[in-house]
């Protein structure tokens, strides 16, 4: 479509990263940004020229960016980050003034959704933050922006106006998520993401926004809201069509908080996949409690290979403390049926909650060892903005750190009364030790061919660890 808009190029950057990240660091894992593709998808469909910088993927510099952004001369200079990346994603915002003084600078993202004054105070070249979901906002933005309207106009942002920060009412949550064109993938540098360090064309989806539970931990909810909103089965599985067909993914990751929220919609999406004899490998994840065997069934019909359950803890008193709203003997019910039906699992666990004792974390590394998961994840609490345990964690001082890019989930810095941040890491390094260190586990990996991935995996987890 011919661009008949005042605006005429708008570059979205996903910034270079100088720090550890989990997925990168322990897997390998670099997937693309998601949030990016979507907001130049409803930028294309509007006629703007956008196009995106994944500098991460194609391991720029900040001044091989700067001096990108100075051929492109943008704008606008759309920047995405999340709470660990924040500094990195303000050293974009300052290299994209100094190499593109006339452009607009806008920042998206968790990040600036909690902490929005802070964020602008910290960063004196950002123009305008996006605050939520920014697919309505941004175009509402831009038109205000062309128009010369005053931006108080434009709900969800906060900006500058004559030297003081203004933050304007939120914007109301997107009610039809059918209506939101496809990421715009064709924008990405689809071979240059990676698993576990190989390159591999990777197709993570979206399926639904917004969690209804109350975990005092999770930081989506504040992005996406607390009211669960659905794609439609057909409009997924169109989705999935497509990266099947036109960038040859095989492999899916469903990247839902939680997937099985409505199981009906859930079973509904196997079935679609089913239907269309779609080829593919595909993993989800799923509370505990809102999964049955049926459902696993036919998810495993449809190709999904493993399913990640976010147990949190293996003492039921801790649940209580995260108000996660499970039991173990839900988890137990629902590592064993995806065991039955041939789906792996994966389970996740928080380590440093206020109110755990060493004897609780040593339930927790025994139930991950008897309860028949196929890989566990062991992280430190980490309260990041927004959240209750922020709050928390803020109220009684137990924050060690306020550097941001330290909030990573792999090393604490988070003290509890009961734990120091030295027992968190040792108990951390003990649990990955004692589930993966375990002659049965490795011996069902050399059966399975798998060492050859595991083994660099093991390495960085525990060198990451300090051991």
């Amino acid at each position: 479509m011919k661009n008949k808009n005042l605006i005429v190029k708008i570059t979205l950057i996903h910034p270079p990263s100088s720090m550890d990240i989990e997925t990168i660091s322990i897997l390998g894992l670099r997937a693309p940004p998601l949030g990016l593709a979507y907001i130049a998808a409803v930028l294309e469909k509007e006629g703007y020229d956008v196009e995106i910088i994944d500098a991460t993927a194609l391991d720029l510099s900040f001044e091989k960016l700067g001096k990108e952004l100075k051929k492109r001369n943008p704008d606008i200079i759309g920047v995405t980050s999340i709470t660990p990346t924040i500094y990195d994603a303000m050293k974009t915002v300052d290299i994209a003034k100094k190499y593109c003084p006339n452009a607009i600078t806008i920042m998206g993202g968790c990040h600036i959704t909690a902490l929005p004054e802070d964020t602008l105070l910290e960063c004196p070249n950002l123009d305008i933050g996006v605050i939520g979901e920014g697919e309505a906002t941004i175009i509402d933005l831009l038109k205000a922006i062309e128009n010369k309207k005053d931006l108080s106009e434009v709900d969800g942002i906060i900006y500058r106006k004559e030297g003081k920060i203004i933050k304007n009412k939120p914007r109301k949550l997107i009610e039809n998520l059918d209506e939101i064109p496809f990421p715009a993938r064709h924008l990405l540098p689809l071979d240059r993401y990676t698993v576990l360090g190989e390159k591999k064309r990777l197709g993570n989806i979206l399926t639904s926004r917004g969690c209804p539970f109350n975990c005092i931990f999770c930081s989506s909810s504040q992005f996406y809201g607390r009211r669960f909103r659905a794609r439609s089965p057909k409009n997924v599985v169109d989705e999935i069509e497509e990266v099947v067909n036109k960038y040859k993914v095989k492999s899916i990751e469903i990247i839902d908080d939680n997937f099985t929220v409505d199981r009906k919609r859930a079973w509904e999406i196997a079935k679609e996949i089913i239907n269309r004899k779609l080829d593919i490998w595909w993993a989800c994840g799923s509370r505990v409690d809102l999964i049955t065997k049926e459902l696993l069934q036919i998810f495993k019909k449809a190709g999904c290979e493993v399913i990640y359950y976010g147990i949190e803890s293996g003492s039921e008193k801790i649940l209580k403390i995260l108000k996660k709203g499970i039991s173990l003997e839900q988890a137990k019910k629902a590592i064993r049926w995806a065991k039955e039906v041939g789906i792996e699992v994966v389970g996740s666990f928080i380590i440093g909650t206020p109110g755990e004792t060493k004897e609780d974390v040593m339930k927790t590394i025994k139930f991950a060892i008897d309860s028949g998961l196929d890989f566990a994840q062991f992280t430190a609490m980490t309260p990041y903005p927004g959240t209750e345990i922020y709050e928390i964690a803020k109220r009684e001082n137990l924050l060690v750190t306020k550097d941001w890019s330290k909030f990573t989930t792999i090393k604490p810095i988070m003290r509890t009364k009961e734990l120091s941040i030295e027992d968190i890491s040792s108990l951390i390094s003990l649990a990955y030790r004692k589930f993966y260190l375990r002659a049965s586990f490795i011996f069902k990996q050399i059966i399975k061919g798998r060492l050859k991935w595991l083994l660099p995996v093991l390495k960085s987890s525990l060198k990451l660890l300090g051991l």
